[in-house]
């Protein structure tokens, strides 16, 4: 609520003027000043100050709602949940990925999470008979990843009943809106305007892939103080439109390495220093990018590595479900989980990120494009 305007907030039009004025534009402009400072910013008295300060304080904050008041809604509304048809995950997930709520997906690069988020974005659209939410999806695509010819091929296999109807794999299509911006800046814009874009036109499901992406450009910049506040800020706007919206908001992430004598890498960048020498290193360094502020804002966590001679999906964090792994496959139908039975994750297992030396980007998956689509 920090990142409310104040110009939304039905001030009264005297106090709203003033604010204007002095160009205090955010809830958090108005209330990280101390009173006597806000008086000097108004050039008011303190009674004037007090009285932005109240204003503010009652809109900016959400109101407290009792446990019975949350359920009764929960009822009244449904679960919103968006149902992966990935029979085992879903179960864990109790229904699917959660509305209002913000799912993280992270892992190396060409592990599957594009062709996940291209099957999210597919059964969003779909209607509702067939487990879709028959709405409409803002797909933000920061790497030029998104193939439209992959995502209708999955609709083919997994649903044939319904796409042998004429015409309905190019409906379906037409219901995706896909932002490719370039940088941080484009991506800010987006979101400012992405409240009006879910009113007007029934927006079940956005998706970002990915959000390291952008933020990288921002890391190699300058030190931490200067690359926090954008970060904060598109977390913040995330958070805030999945829960003004109640609709699944999933955001892909990248994989760095981290070890003593070689700092920060991301995973493409592991590749280029893996060599049969040094793969357990890396391999036992590998974490989630954007630091440990995205991961605790985040709701869900899904974690696609590869161990064992197979790809995992791991549940790493879950408020419904302890840490558990599925192993899967990526086929032209999109991601097949082998095994709907879980396999529990101890302890130390829950935050690692295993790649057995990144050589699944190696694979040669026949079954899936080779136009860089296998994300």
């Amino acid at each position: 609520m920090a990142n409310k305007l104040v110009s939304e907030m039905r001030l009264p039009p005297h106090l709203a003027h003033l604010l204007a004025a002095r160009r205090l534009t955010t809830a958090k402009d108005v209330l990280s000043l101390p009173e006597v400072e806000l008086m000097g910013v108004l050039d008011a008295g303190i009674h004037t100050a007090r009285a932005a300060v109240a204003h503010v304080s009652e809109i900016a904050c959400p109101p407290y709602q009792t446990a019975l008041a949350l359920l009764e809604a929960f009822r009244a509304r449904g679960d919103g949940r968006l149902a992966t048809t990935l029979r085992g995950l879903d179960e864990a997930l109790r229904g699917g990925i959660p509305a209002g709520k913000l799912t993280e997906v992270v892992g190396p690069s060409g592990i599957g999470k594009t062709q996940f988020c291209l099957k999210l974005a597919l059964l969003a659209t779909l209607p509702e008979c067939y487990g879709g939410l028959n709405g409409r999806v803002v797909y933000i695509d920061t790497e030029s990843k998104f193939s439209s010819r992959r995502m209708i091929e999955i609709g083919e296999k997994s649903f044939p009943q319904i796409f042998r109807q004429e015409g309905l794999a190019q409906k379906m299509a037409g219901r995706i809106l896909v932002l490719r911006p370039t940088s941080l800046s484009e991506f800010t814009k987006s979101l400012e305007q992405m409240k009006v874009t879910l009113l007007q036109h029934d927006v079940k499901l956005l998706v970002v892939d990915s959000m390291a992406a952008l933020m990288s450009s921002e890391i190699e910049k300058s030190a931490s103080g200067l690359r926090q506040h954008p970060l904060r800020w598109s977390l913040s706007f995330l958070k805030s439109i999945a829960e003004f919206s109640q609709i699944p908001v999933v955001v892909t992430n990248q994989v760095r390495s981290q070890s003593n004598d070689d700092g920060y890498h991301y995973s493409f960048e592991v590749e280029k220093k893996y060599d049969s020498n040094n793969a357990e290193r890396f391999e036992s360094h590998l974490v989630a990018a954007l630091g440990i502020q995205w991961a605790h804002a985040v709701t869900i966590r899904l974690v696609f590595e590869a161990h064992s001679g197979h790809r995992f999906i791991k549940v790493a964090k879950s408020p419904m479900t302890p840490a558990v792994a599925f192993p899967f496959t990526v086929e032209s139908s999109g991601i097949i989980l082998l095994s709907d039975e879980g396999i529990d994750m101890p302890g130390p297992e829950i935050t690692s990120i295993r790649c057995q030396g990144c050589n699944i980007r190696n694979e040669d998956i026949s079954s899936v494009p080779r136009d860089g689509t296998n994300g």
